[in-house]
């Protein structure tokens, strides 16, 4: 019953963004919190998104080892007058990987402040769910699962979904609302 309370007192709000960076769902879970208007949610989500893009792109790549960057590494001898103009050799990017060999590079997964955690979760398709809970919250990630588990339910499944376009599924809202509450 503890957790069920933490559960239900700890998530504040869901956002569902397209993989075009268009806002698909929101929805507040807790009273009182400050209204923002549709233009700001539209805001906040092609905002998220594009951040998102450029935080995957600078995720930054290992050397794969010394050993092979040292050999392709060029040497420079004094002899050699430097040209202002001309390119310099640089290690050739076969010779770095993602720190997670396998995994692909992800974006902002998460951002919390003294308020609040943002947790992104983004499918393989490229929507993104955006759980805005308390900082103190555990176990994002099997609320994470749970909320996209719903989604792919009610909403993927419904047959008068079309994707890409704005999520108005009463059975979602319905489950996801009970869910946190914490019935079924």
């Amino acid at each position: 019953m503890v957790t069920e309370l933490k559960l239900q007192s700890a998530v504040f709000s869901l956002i569902i963004i397209n993989k075009a960076g268009g806002l698909v769902y929101q929805r507040e879970f807790q009273p009182g919190l400050r209204k923002l208007s549709t233009n700001d949610y539209l805001v906040l989500a092609g905002t998220f998104h594009g951040v998102h893009a450029i935080t995957r792109t600078i995720t930054p790549k290992l050397p794969l080892s010394t050993a092979s960057t040292t050999a392709t590494t060029p040497t420079t001898s004094s002899n050699i007058p430097s040209t202002p103009g001309t390119p310099t050799p640089t290690t050739p990017a076969s010779a770095f990987t993602f720190p997670n060999p396998g995994i692909p590079a992800t974006g902002l997964e998460s951002l919390e402040t003294d308020k609040f955690r943002l947790t992104c979760f983004q499918t393989l398709t490229g929507t993104k769910f955006l759980l805005f809970t308390d900082p103190m919250m555990g176990n994002i990630d099997v609320v994470m699962k749970k909320v996209y588990e719903l989604y792919a339910d009610y909403v993927m499944k419904n047959p008068f979904y079309q994707l890409e376009m704005p999520v108005r599924c009463e059975a979602f809202d319905r489950h996801l609302a009970g869910w946190l509450r914490g019935r079924t």
